[in-house]
């Protein structure tokens, strides 16, 4: 796990869950302390992200230390968390989880090879070099919608290697789905959680934008977009399954909100890395470009919500990723898979590092804390 779990610098928005408090309180971090700044009207991350300027409120609310920001990540992590000590929650609540797919072109070619190869490893690895070959472009520089994007489109469909996967990857649509339910995402430390189902799976190394009910993009965070790659190559209208099941989508540490010195342009030039060791000695290093993203993070955004699509309370959208993990962890073509216990951390300089370890879905804590318990809570603190 690495050290710089959160950037010393910028402002940074969280929650955070404290011992003897039923509500998750709203948190920021100051000179090396975890600031309780929740307050009357302003008790949740939507209500913060909804003000007129997030990062100016957050820099100057009255809050009170709750502990060294250190300790709080370091029970956050630890096995046997100290129940008198507070951990780290997702750092997002009433909004809603968004995500975008097909985002890079590498992650189409390995969206397109998961279909074609029907969940097979081996196949899979044939299949991409016979892709490949096919293709004879660059495919980063190719614009989704564009009249060169449809043609090689229609030439990899002409040679048989159809799959609906083309069509977000090249056409004039962004592929936008649910990736989880209001208030079922996890945060730093906890376990994600896989489908006992699933034998070939991976986790999804992505930046996620924090987006207000009008449209602006008022930060970013870190996120892990749990996949089971086999279900979804089976079909992609197991998406649903593939994707949303409980502790199957990891955000933060922290939000980072956008000021003067952190914008989206720091966003379109950071480098994702990715690391999973696993408890057999297996590791994993990997990255994705966010230079590389083929659609903007203000298209996906302006793809998701807009007069077509409303989010009263606002929403979080994962960006995609060009990760694709290839190397093979039991034996030659036998791919990338988790094994339970994999300790999985996501980090860019300007966000921190996301960690989590890896778990069955049926195993790890359930999700049982949601939006009526969070506004019962509240209420009867009166901070509504």
């Amino acid at each position: 796990m690495s050290s710089a779990i959160y950037p010393i610098e910028g402002v940074l928005l969280g929650r955070a869950r404290v011992p003897g408090t039923l509500y998750p309180v709203i948190v920021t971090v100051r000179g090396g302390d975890l600031v309780d700044i929740t307050a009357k009207g302003m008790a949740t991350v939507r209500d913060i992200a909804e003000s007129a300027d997030p990062a100016g409120y957050v820099t100057q609310a009255k809050g009170e230390t709750i502990g060294s920001a250190e300790a709080i990540v370091a029970n956050s992590w630890a096995r046997g968390q100290d129940a008198g000590t507070p951990s780290l929650l997702s750092p997002i609540d009433l909004q809603a989880i968004k995500a975008s797919g097909v985002t890079f072109v590498v992650s189409l070619l390995e969206r397109v090879i998961e279909e074609q190869a029907r969940g097979d490893k081996g196949r899979a690895d044939a299949l991409r070099g016979d892709i490949l070959a096919l293709i004879g472009t660059d495919l980063s520089e190719l614009v989704p919608g564009s009249d060169t994007a449809m043609r090689v489109k229609a030439a990899l469909v002409d040679k048989g290697v159809w799959s609906q996967y083309l069509e977000v990857g090249f056409g004039p649509d962004a592929e936008i789905f649910t990736k989880a339910p209001t208030m079922a995402s996890v945060g730093f430390g906890a376990d994600v959680g896989l489908h006992p189902i699933s034998s070939w799976n991976n986790p999804e190394p992505e930046v996620a934008l924090l987006v207000s009910s009008a449209g602006a993009i008022v930060g970013a965070t870190l996120g892990n977009d749990v996949n089971l790659r086999d279900v979804e190559g089976r079909s992609a209208l197991l998406l649903g399954k593939a994707k949303d099941n409980n502790a199957s989508a990891s955000l933060g540490p922290f939000v980072r909100l956008f000021d003067g010195a952190f914008t989206l342009d720091t966003i379109s030039r950071a480098e994702i890395a990715l690391r999973v060791e696993g408890e057999d000695g297996f590791v994993l290093d990997g990255h994705s470009s966010m230079s590389q993203i083929s659609r903007s993070p203000e298209a996906l955004v302006a793809a998701t919500i807009g007069r077509h699509h409303q989010y009263p309370d606002g929403l979080v959208l994962y960006l995609g990723t060009m990760f694709a993990p290839v190397k093979d962890r039991d034996g030659a073509g036998k791919g990338f898979t988790h094994k339970l216990g994999d300790t999985v951390s996501i980090s860019t300089s300007s966000l921190g590092t996301l960690s989590n370890r890896v778990n069955l879905s049926t195993i790890a804590p359930p999700w049982t804390y949601g939006t009526s318990h969070l506004l019962r809570d509240l209420a009867g603190a009166n901070l509504l």
